[in-house]
């Protein structure tokens, strides 16, 4: 806990913060004058979940997952080039640990206040009764979907710098984008990149499960949708394992790296 304290400290006077308290509301404040501008049709439920989910986790996952994860090094890079990172009491693995800790609490705390202030706005200022536990569960889903990215930047960061970390989040971008519509049906549990957004949009099936209907919609009745999810699961939780296990092994013998940027 008290590296923890210490880490989010680090994060004070920075951009860091900004990014991550200022983007979610600017996001929904977008959302929201984009839905204002259109008519308001019986499933706009739907269309929010899909816009929102399908935005979130395509941009802002893969680029935030890029932006942090080097920003955060980059800053130990230029207070002495690791030197006093490097050199602190604590062990290695704790260091490792508790900046990756502020990473994944940045980022779900980005996440997570964007959906609860897309819930609250929609529901207060236009009308539109959201189905919250189900949009709290695709956030839950797509910050678990992310979690392998995070550790997989965190690790670039520290052995390559920012441009690399920045580099790799753009082309994950467009991988994303890619896994989303259907040319990813079959491949997206192998690609890391597409499991927030996969994941977050299974859980948007539920949606379909209408008041007044006798049944459940097949997708979820036949247990498609919990087996697409456990699909994306297994392998989220296989590499983050690996990601996070053999960063701190590398990061352990690690000595830091010329500084170029």
């Amino acid at each position: 806990m008290n590296l923890f304290r210490a880490e989010w400290l680090k994060t004070k006077r920075t951009p860091i913060r900004w990014l991550t308290f200022f983007t979610p509301f600017l996001f929904v404040a977008l959302m929201m004058g984009y839905f204002s501008l259109k008519a308001q049709a019986a499933n706009v439920q739907i269309s929010i979940f899909e816009v929102f989910f399908e935005t979130w986790t395509v941009l802002a996952i893969p680029l935030g997952a890029g932006i942090l994860s080097g920003f955060m090094i980059h800053q130990e890079a230029l207070a002495g080039s690791f030197h006093g990172f490097l050199g602190s009491q604590w062990p290695r693995r704790h260091l490792f640990l508790g900046k990756f800790s502020i990473l994944v609490f940045l980022a779900s705390t980005s996440t997570f206040m964007a959906t609860l202030a897309l819930i609250v706005g929609f529901d207060c200022m236009s009308g539109v009764a959201i189905a919250w536990p189900i949009f709290v569960t695709a956030a839950i889903l797509a910050m678990i979907g992310a979690l392998p990215l995070l550790a997989f930047h965190y690790w670039i960061s520290f052995a390559w710098g920012f441009g690399a970390s920045i580099g790799i989040g753009g082309v994950g971008l467009l991988i994303a984008a890619l896994m989303a519509t259907g040319l990813g049906d079959q491949v997206w549990p192998f690609v890391p990149w597409a499991w927030p957004v996969r994941l977050s949009m299974l859980a948007g099936a539920y949606l379909l499960d209408l008041p007044g209907m006798d049944s459940p919609p097949e997708i979820v009745s036949s247990g498609f949708v919990i087996g697409q999810i456990i699909r994306g699961l297994i392998p989220a939780a296989v590499l983050f394992v690996i990601m996070l296990v053999g960063g701190m092994i590398w990061f352990n013998r690690w000595e830091g790296r010329t500084i170029h940027e």
